[in-house]
């Protein structure tokens, strides 16, 4: 066990300690894609979501999430973001839709915000679904993936 840096010499978890880390600038891209018929997609376009716009709604959920990363996810440090920011765009698939939502987050600090990124996305991609679910429940959340991040020890790292 001694070689999990999430694990004690008594093998039970911990919180890493970050205290001699350099504070950087550290950012974090995430994306999630959801699968919508074309009714969801046209119900959307034409104000018919009777809970409001979804991606307004979807993206304050998304920030909400990101803030709140270090109480759901354990060994996650508590982190003063600097910014969160959201980007949904459409296209056209073979039998509907999909909806890619990508996470900016932002910080100067010690430790990464990759998992708030990803925080993000996945709760507004729940969100989403349950904004439009009155629509259509076959909806499905797709692959959610760490597109970039940036800063600290590890430096840069872009999926490929």
């Amino acid at each position: 066990m001694n070689n999990f840096t999430h694990w004690n010499e008594e093998g039970r978890p911990k919180m890493v300690d970050i205290s001699a880390k350099e504070i950087t600038t550290r950012t974090a891209i995430a994306r999630s894609t959801i699968l919508l018929s074309d009714a969801v997609y046209e119900a959307i376009q034409q104000g018919g979501i009777k809970k409001g716009d979804p991606t307004q709604v979807a993206q304050i959920a998304g920030i909400m999430g990101a803030k709140k990363t270090a109480d759901i996810i354990p060994m996650c440090h508590p982190i003063m973001l600097q910014g969160t920011d959201f980007q949904f765009d459409y296209e056209k698939a073979e039998n509907g839709y999909e909806l890619h939502i990508q996470a900016t987050v932002k910080c100067s600090g010690k430790t990464g915000v990759e998992m708030e990124a990803l925080t993000a996305v996945s709760v507004a991609a729940l969100t989403f679904y349950d904004m439009c679910k009155a629509v259509d429940k076959m909806m499905v959340i797709k692959e959610t993936y760490l597109v970039e991040k940036t800063g600290g020890k590890s430096g840069t790292f872009v999926h490929k």
